[in-house]
């Protein structure tokens, strides 16, 4: 349906998106002026040591913009559905929300559900994807700008662009990246949309692969594992929740590290601590060193590896398992 059918104002848009990846998103329709009526998001959650309720990123974002906010705790509520029919948004659009929409909401709006996903769909559906891509030694992902359906992440693309994965990136420095460029990406096809011009175009679902949601136990590395392996568990895994090992029974987040180039297989046993090098601390993986730079110990702050050691003194014996 193109803008004109829908009347004389301007269409109007529900923003659905809870963590910073999607703050840009809804930045980004409020500097073009599209009319976002509501913003819904996650409620608040305890967190910190202090554990009090903290606003969600995308809600303090709204309020700042003096947008009305809705935090349902399931938006499968018929409360919320009916409130939704009551509100009568002309499109949805969702960035990282962290629930399922039913198919009340996604096939209501007259200009469709509008879905920023940070992979090139059909790979990487799922809860997870800058990890997933990362952990699996990708070397480029991008954002998809998609109609939501109700398969899980299986619509048509209305918008996919590419942007490389770099040998260093973490999972923060590529979601930073990627908010940005799918917040751009997202103007356009939400334009496309109301003007008509879109022309979405649908998936392959036969080159569909999964990325699915985070445990603990995806972060626990298994120090036999080859050093690049374990080397992309770190990067995908950082700055949270974070890839982890345990040193003298308490657990050690490792938050960056890098892989040595030299095969030192049989020469120690993995998860051995050897010297602090100007790369990192040499600990042993399968086929060679991997060198942490960046860890923190369970109920000490992150740091530095020569920082960490200055105050944790290792002796022959400690290794991480």
């Amino acid at each position: 349906m193109m803008e004109e059918e829908l009347g004389s104002m301007k269409p109007t848009i529900l923003f659905m998106g809870t963590p910073e990846f999607a703050v840009p998103s809804l930045e980004r329709l409020l500097e073009n002026d599209f009319t976002v009526i509501g913003v819904v998001t996650q409620p608040d959650r305890p967190r910190g040591r202090g554990r009090r309720p903290t606003p969600t990123p995308v809600k303090v974002k709204a309020l700042e913009a003096g947008l009305p906010v809705y935090e349902p705790e399931r938006v499968r509520d018929e409360s919320f559905l009916q409130f939704f029919r009551e509100l009568a948004p002309d499109m949805v659009v969702l960035c990282a929300f962290g629930q399922i929409l039913p198919p009340d909401i996604i096939n209501t709006p007259p200009l469709g559900c509008l879905n920023v996903h940070p992979s090139l769909l059909p790979r990487y559906r799922g809860a997870a994807p800058i990890s997933r891509a990362i952990m699996a030694g990708e070397k480029t992902t991008g954002v998809s700008i998609m109609i939501m359906d109700e398969g899980v992440d299986s619509g048509d693309i209305v918008l996919q662009k590419e942007m490389p994965i770099e040998p260093e990136d973490t999972c923060g420095d590529l979601a930073e990246r990627l908010a940005l460029m799918g917040a751009d990406m997202l103007v356009d096809s939400v334009r496309s949309m109301m003007d008509g011009t879109a022309r979405p175009v649908p998936q392959d679902h036969t080159l569909a692969t999964p990325a699915p949601r985070l445990t603990p136990e995806t972060g626990h590395i298994d120090w036999s594992r080859p050093a690049e392996e374990i080397v992309n568990l770190i990067r995908a895994l950082s700055p949270t929740p974070g890839a982890y090992s345990f040193l003298r029974d308490k657990k050690l987040k490792i938050y960056f590290a890098v892989a040595g180039k030299e095969t030192a297989s049989g020469e120690k046993e993995p998860g051995q601590i050897g010297k602090l090098m100007e790369a990192g601390l040499q600990v042993m993986a399968g086929d060679r060193h991997v060198y942490l730079q960046d860890v923190q110990m369970e109920g000490r702050k992150r740091m530095p590896i020569d920082i960490f050691l200055r105050g944790f003194k290792l002796s022959d014996d400690d290794v991480l398992e």
